[in-house]
């Protein structure tokens, strides 16, 4: 036995802590990511503002209806995972594993974007309250430092703390938002309720294409409950429970939401209120129809709102970054977890590091935060994420055509084919209408640069994963484990010579040599020898 001493508070396991999270805790993560107040505030008065359509809790629906879809394979194959790699490992089981790098790099990049997007969104949130109750007016940066801060200590804490407070967080956000929504319903203009925006005809016209990817920016977060599936109590409940749940609240909520908006304004009148207005209209609403203190209640909910999404893309990404650690595709230090709290303490840090750099480049750039930061971090962030999921409806399509693993035919088939379907639709349209999204000028570089970067990075992914096939096979070998001795894909008959199932022979024979020498514990290659009583992952400890 090795005496080698070991880091304190850090222990060198591949297994996150298991059985700390139910379905409610995993579904205040995936929902305060969709940081739901920020949405109705301000999603929906950019989507009436830029489209001048009155259809958006047309396309709330619409949207929700296409990620139920979604969600049937998605649910079905998480079954037969769990890990906190995602869409890497879904991709890699599907598709490939080169792909499965591809889908990874980019998840890196989108899930960054979104995350530290939201510090330049913290300050003009955060500033005007501290102006009203304390009179100071600090720069965004600073806001935006304590944020961070606070960020990075809950980071390396417990995950069920975390859940705690977001927990809290995410009701109050979503209280705010039935008790405006019922006041304005309350106060129709003209006396009456109406309905005419719940018309589906509403939702076409030349704005069509933007507001469903408007709508279904709004959801981004939903698919992250297979990220903390390794921690959860039951897995296959709770990813199934809290996706489905998270999308049919989530589209309940922004469908009512905007509805009633459009009721206290007037159907006729939505539009041009919110180009006039924009973020304010929701609170202009609840000043006429609750009075002042209930305005500050929101403004300050809307503040803790995207703190929240800030934790929640946090301990998301951490998660990648520990699942890619773990196998080794990253560093290997990055697939370590804090021996007390069974966080992904390097991978935390790491997340750290690069929200820190964001902010100091941007506050020594003077560049704006909320529109270069925030709006266009986020958006460009969303656009990646639904590459991703159109991505992984293919990947699931492929896992179950190689083997049914006893699903039945709507689950393996015939839900995630309609998926691919619709997505691909969605994708073309987001594309083709990004330039409306970001706010910029239909000749601007950026409207083609930032799809075509998504493109690029995960083609240079997948070409580090083939280098990888060639120089490190163990670690290819083990690529989409997850440090379960699993092969990424189960039947190499079932796909062509030098594809990502062609590979599973090649995965058997180096699992076979590590399993005959010496692996570190918690090493791509020792998990994948798959000894006997560790589950896959050497260095394991009961309890965990």
């Amino acid at each position: 036995m090795s005496a080698t001493p070991r880091a304190v508070g850090a222990e060198p396991t591949a297994k996150l802590a298991a059985g700390r999270l139910g379905v409610p805790a995993v579904l205040f993560f995936v929902m305060s990511a969709a940081t739901p107040l920020t949405v109705v505030a301000g999603v929906v008065t950019t989507g009436f503002a830029t489209t001048g359509l009155t259809g958006i809790p047309v396309a709330f629906v619409v949207v929700g209806l296409v990620l139920a879809v979604f969600s049937v394979g998605y649910v079905a194959m998480a079954r037969h995972m769990a890990n906190a790699g995602a869409f890497y490992t879904f991709v890699s089981r599907g598709v490939g594993r080169p792909a499965g790098i591809g889908a990874a790099w980019v998840a890196l990049v989108a899930y960054n974007a979104l995350q530290v997007g939201l510090y330049g969104a913290i300050g003009s949130a955060a500033g005007p309250l501290l102006d009203e109750w304390f009179g100071i007016n600090p720069d965004w940066w600073v806001i935006a430092l304590v944020c961070w801060a606070l960020v990075a200590a809950l980071g390396v804490l417990r995950i069920d703390v975390n859940g705690t407070i977001l927990a809290v967080l995410l009701c109050a956000e979503v209280l705010i938002i039935l008790i405006y929504s019922f006041a304005d319903l309350g106060s129709p203009a003209g006396g009456a309720i109406s309905t005419a925006t719940l018309d589906p005809g509403n939702l076409f016209g030349d704005g069509v294409g933007a507001i469903l990817v408007l709508a279904l920016l709004g959801f981004v977060g939903f698919e992250a409950s297979v990220v903390f599936s390794e921690e959860a109590k039951d897995p296959k409940r709770t990813v199934r429970t809290a996706t489905y749940v998270a999308v049919a609240a989530t589209a309940v909520l922004y469908t009512f939401a905007s509805w009633a908006m459009t009721v206290a304004t007037g159907p006729d009148s939505i539009v041009d209120r919110s180009q006039q207005e924009s973020v304010g209209l929701i609170f202009g609403l609840a000043g006429a129809n609750l009075g002042e203190a209930w305005v500050t209640i929101g403004e300050v909910l809307f503040a803790t709102s995207i703190i929240a999404a800030m934790i929640s893309f946090h301990n998301t990404i951490s998660r990648y970054m520990f699942a890619l650690g773990r196998e080794r595709v990253l560093p290997a230090a990055l697939g370590r977890v804090a021996a007390t709290t069974q966080a992904p303490r390097n991978a935390s840090v790491v997340q750290t590091v690069i929200g820190l750099a964001v902010i100091v480049v941007y506050a020594l750039g003077g560049w704006d935060p909320t529109v270069h930061l925030f709006f266009w971090g986020g958006t460009s962030g969303g656009l990646g994420v639904l590459f991703l999921i159109t991505l992984t409806a293919v990947a699931v399509l492929l896992f179950f055509r190689r083997d049914a693993r006893g699903e039945s035919l709507l689950s393996r088939l015939l839900a995630p084919g309609f998926a691919v379907a619709l997505l691909a639709v969605v994708v073309v349209l987001a594309v083709a209408n990004f330039d409306a999204l970001l706010g910029v000028a239909p000749d601007s570089a950026l409207a083609w640069a930032i799809p075509a970067a998504f493109v690029v990075i995960g083609l240079l992914g997948a070409a580090y994963g083939v280098w990888l096939r060639g120089s490190q096979p163990e670690v290819y070998a083990a690529i989409g484990s997850g440090g379960s001795g699993e092969r990424p894909v189960p039947n190499a008959s079932a796909a062509p010579a030098g594809s990502a199932a062609d590979d599973a022979s090649a995965a058997a024979d180096v699992s076979a040599a590590a399993a005959g020498s010496e692996a570190p514990a918690g090493s791509a290659a020792a998990d994948a020898s798959g000894e006997p009583g560790t589950d896959g992952a050497p260095g394991d400890r009961k309890g965990n």
